[in-house]
């Protein structure tokens, strides 16, 4: 019945798996039958700390029953205590919230245009930046794009992990380069150090600024607070979702201080970013990210998982709890794993992506290599 609804009523632009989801606990999800599935999912890396999680729910409650919405025209102190807490974990100075990854990336190009004077940007192959104009025209693929063209057209794109082809394309018209440091979408591929090196390096030369797009890497997701701690280099300007709100909707571009002074009243703006209850809610999940330990638990589970899944392919990539990993045909596999209690996701025919909440055990990871290991040997 209630597929039959969503048919009806809902446009169709999602490929759905066959599971209607009633309710969720920690990694797990529960269908109206009251089956249970391991969720590696997570919302698409959103879930962070786990589904209903308990001091989430109730500080998120909370705030509903205080104060949920009033817009930017007034001053709430959860929208102040949200951007004094990102500069403690992100290192960068200034904050705007919104309510997406692609808003995030939409208000990064805007900022990174009035910050340079320039119109140029430079993207790269297999990069995935969200799906409104600006951050679609940053996106790569052709599937994506060709329907709604005409995009923004001052973007080039030059190959991902090639610093050659980068040093060929970049010059003094561009405004910003942006990179994913590991490209979620794409399968899951890790941008290499020698080549964020390069990227970081010529910055100054070409006066370019950097984005760094953290959408689905952020908040513990590698085993660190987010990708480019790994890499050591700091952004002119990073992009924030997913795992901010836990499920509840927050987007956030952050920027340096550099980046910062030269936006005005009235630059950008939005009616619904940084709102009380989901500034509440982000608070809440940086908050359990660190009492927990999770962004240690994602580090140690998330080596753990990897090691067994290169038992099962020749093919593994990624950091902490985003991995992706080779199969013949990812669709069957996702659609076998289904019918066992484990939920996945196939970015293409060959890829799949792993992206479980960050309080997965070592435990529930042998229930799913299990699983992973019948379905793959049928």
């Amino acid at each position: 019945m209630w597929l039959e609804k969503e048919k009806k009523y809902l446009i169709q632009l999602f490929k759905r798996q066959k599971i209607l989801i009633e309710r969720g606990d920690g990694c797990y999800v529960y269908d109206l039958d009251g089956k249970k599935y391991l969720d590696l999912i997570a919302g698409i890396a959103s879930i962070n700390i786990g589904h209903s999680d308990e001091e989430f729910v109730r500080r998120v409650c909370e705030q509903i029953g205080k104060l949920t919405h009033v817009s930017n025209l007034f001053y709430t102190i959860p929208q102040i205590q949200l951007a004094e807490r990102l500069n403690e974990i992100t290192g960068m100075d200034k904050f705007f919230f919104c309510n997406s990854g692609t808003e995030a990336v939409e208000a990064a190009l805007k900022f990174s245009r009035k910050s340079t004077k320039k119109k140029k940007f430079l993207a790269f192959t297999n990069s995935f930046h969200g799906r409104t104009m600006g951050a679609l025209s940053v996106t790569y693929k052709e599937k994506f794009r060709r329907p709604f063209e005409p995009l923004l057209q001052d973007v080039e794109f030059a190959k991902f992990n090639d610093p050659e082809d980068f040093k060929k394309k970049i010059n003094k018209d561009f405004s910003a380069v942006i990179l994913e440091l590991i490209q979620g979408e794409a399968g899951v591929y890790l941008a290499e150090k020698d080549f964020v090196r390069t990227i970081s390096d010529l910055r100054e030369s070409y006066g370019y600024l950097i984005i760094f797009d953290e959408v689905q890497t952020g908040f513990g997701r590698t085993g660190k607070w987010f990708a480019k701690d790994h890499y050591k280099v700091q952004p002119d300007i990073m992009t924030m979702a997913k795992a901010m709100g836990n499920g509840i909707p927050i987007g956030c571009t952050a920027v340096m201080e550099e980046v910062a002074k030269n936006m005005e009243v009235g630059d950008h703006a939005s009616t619904f970013g940084g709102n009380p209850l989901a500034c509440t809610a982000s608070l809440a999940v940086i908050d359990i990210i660190e009492k927990r330990n999770l962004i240690k638990n994602a580090e140690k589970v998330g080596n753990y998982l990897k090691k067994k899944l290169k038992e099962l392919s020749e093919d593994v990539r990624g950091l902490g709890l985003l991995l992706g990993f080779s199969v013949r045909d990812a669709f069957k596999v996702v659609e076998k794993c289904l019918e066992k209690g484990l939920l996945l996701n196939a970015t293409s025919e060959t890829n799949i992506r792993i992206a479980p909440p960050l309080c997965i055990t070592e435990k529930e990871v042998d229930l799913a290599i299990n699983v992973l290991k019948e379905v793959l040997e049928t």
